[in-house]
């Protein structure tokens, strides 16, 4: 639960500005991303498909679990470094959680309060960890208010409300420093095929996407993004109609991923494909992953690598060889009592049973897979350069 609230101005006197505090604090989190910024890019065999190469760099291997432990780094270096967080300044974010978990983990080792608002609805286990880094959870019951909630917070606390979904694309230096795009190329290096065909990443608030992009547009490779999106959600229509205005009334079932609007952080610019993913179909690839690595992975994750997969189908259909690049966004141990509760799915009509059937033959024997199988009422779609 929320503490009571007193403004910042009442808890901490007269603002304060001890530059020695701000070099302190960028310090600690650059010796956090010196620990922690390269993970894993893991290889995984599939020998039906020869001469097509998949990666899946693992983000849920960094001290907060997921992808946007990145992002909550470099926000809090963009916040710090222009002004807005000084010493006991309290910070506010607008988050489904995973965000929140690893911006609660920066706010603690810089030593400021901070506070999420997050959907009611957000999994008990990633209220958990916020709470585990002692942040405050500020439940609210309409997602719709998300944003316009957490500033109204950040006012009543004299704060600095962090806006990940309009910082995201600007506080990652894209052209390189090591971001996930660079890493990405750097250990591909000694690989067989070390430019790859495609990058496959979803979006959540389009900042890794626009970091990618712009990133591949920089160095001039000539690999191509695709941006998965989930059932609910407006990037996709967003894109295919080139209108940012679009939004979507229903909330997406994926975690991390899917917004009702399409956020500022999404550039549609520096995207060559999308793909919209059924919500069983998203489920149905995280669970024949999770197989394939013999560890959980999140839904998120799923979305990822069913349209990962469906580019390899179009690729060995063609008759082409090459890599393709695709996230492990988090681990499914948070999503016990969700995604992998078989009463929690049947709740929601998914099943996700005839998708990985047709996934696994797929993978196993190479058999061809149809948009027409993976959902009569909703199939996958995909908008964008071939």
């Amino acid at each position: 639960m929320t503490p009571p609230i007193a403004p910042h101005s009442a808890m901490m006197g007269p603002p304060r500005y001890r530059r020695g505090w701000v070099d302190d604090a960028v310090a600690a989190i650059e010796a956090d991303q010196c620990r922690t910024a390269d993970t894993h890019l893991i290889r995984l065999i599939v020998p039906a498909l020869a001469g097509i190469d998949i990666y899946l760099k693992d983000e849920s291997t960094h001290p907060t679990g997921s992808l946007k432990h990145r992002l909550a780094r470099s926000l809090f270096l963009y916040a710090l470094c222009n002004g807005h967080i000084r010493e006991g300044t309290p910070v506010v974010e607008a988050s489904s959680g995973s965000t929140a978990v690893s911006e609660a983990y920066f706010a603690q080792m810089i030593g400021v309060p901070f506070y999420a608002v997050m959907p009611r609805t957000t999994s008990a286990e990633k209220i958990a960890a916020i709470t585990h880094y002692g942040g405050n959870c500020h439940l609210i019951d309409d997602g719709r208010f998300l944003y316009a909630e957490a500033a109204a917070l950040a006012a009543r606390l004299g704060g600095h409300y962090m806006d990940q979904f309009t910082f995201a694309e600007r506080a990652t230096d894209w052209r390189g420093n090591n971001n996930i795009a660079e890493s990405i190329f750097n250990q591909l290096q000694g690989e067989r095929c070390p430019l790859p065909e495609w990058i496959v990443m979803s979006a959540g608030t389009g900042g890794t996407s626009a970091t990618i992009g712009r990133y591949l547009r920089y160095r001039r490779h000539p690999t191509r993004l695709c941006v998965a999106d989930v059932e609910h959600s407006a990037f996709f229509d967003a894109f295919c109609k080139g209108d940012c205005a679009q939004t979507c009334e229903r909330p997406s079932l994926i975690e991390g991923v899917g917004r009702p609007r399409c956020e500022p952080s999404f550039v549609p610019g520096v995207v060559d494909r999308m793909m919209k993913v059924p919500d069983a179909a998203s489920i149905a690839a995280m669970n024949v992953l999770t197989r394939r690595l013999r560890r959980p992975v999140g839904g998120s994750t799923g979305t990822n690598f069913l349209a990962l997969c469906r580019l390899a189908a179009q690729m060995r259909e063609a008759g082409t060889t090459g890599s393709l690049v695709t996230l492990i966004c988090d681990s499914g141990e948070r999503y016990r009592q969700t995604y992998y509760e078989p009463q929690w799915l049947a709740a929601r009509g998914l099943d996700p049973a005839p998708v990985e059937a047709v996934l696994t033959a797929f993978l196993d024997t190479g058999t061809p897979m149809g948009l027409d199988i993976l959902d009569a009422d909703n199939p996958c779609q995909m908008r964008g350069a071939a």
